[in-house]
């Protein structure tokens, strides 16, 4: 990055909404300004990041390495500004927020959040999990989170059990020699029947067996 001073927020909403939209028109009616303006607001905050943050292509865009990195914290940032501003300066409606990894959003929480919102009295939103993060906790937050469940909280409740299964590229199983000497793919991060897993993989006989899962 060669400027440290903070990008203007108009500069950071634009990247937002374009991104969260695929698209500088939709994001330019949802903010309320011409597709030229957002661009023009995007274009400037690349120069100042010194970074790209959008492939363009004559139909659509998509986000680069460095978007796609960026923006789990921008909408945190975001989040955490509207939270705030709701919560000293609102009207005092009761809103109730679900934080979760955006995996567990998009697969799990999505389909089941109209039910929730029928069961709650209050104003539901999510907002992503952004690894390394501290939300301060509150009575207000749900936090969807993966592990064993032994966290230091009065009220917790298990969603669903996890399978763990070896499966490999179809590619890997033209090789000669034990399976147990293919490249694996690490994890980072607690992943609680992980390492048992690798045990019970290392005893097995039969190698077609693990490569056939």
């Amino acid at each position: 990055m060669h400027d440290t001073r903070l990008p203007p927020l108009e500069w950071v909403r634009a990247f937002e909404a374009a991104a969260r939209l695929g698209s500088f028109t939709a994001a330019a009616d949802e903010i309320g300004l011409t597709q030229a303006a957002v661009s023009q607001r995007i274009g400037q905050l690349e120069k100042r990041l010194g970074v790209g943050l959008f492939h363009r292509r004559p139909r659509n865009i998509s986000l680069t390495v460095e978007g796609e990195a960026w923006l789990p914290h921008v909408r945190h940032a975001l989040d955490g500004l509207r939270d705030s501003t709701e919560a000293v300066f609102g009207a005092g409606q009761k809103r109730l927020t679900v934080s979760a990894s955006q995996s567990v959003i998009d697969l799990w929480l999505m389909p089941r959040l109209a039910r929730l919102q029928s069961m709650v009295a209050a104003e539901l939103s999510v907002r992503t999990l952004v690894l390394g993060a501290h939300d301060a906790p509150g009575d207000d937050v749900i936090g969807i989170r993966y592990g064993t469940g032994d966290w230091p909280h009065p009220f917790r409740a298990r969603l669903y059990a996890e399978a763990l299964a070896p499966v490999a590229a179809p590619a890997l199983t033209h090789r000669s020699g034990a399976w147990t000497t293919w490249p694996r793919i690490a994890c980072a991060g607690p992943r609680p029947g992980w390492p048992a897993l690798g045990v019970r993989l290392r005893h097995t006989h039969d190698p077609g067996a693990a490569a056939a899962v």
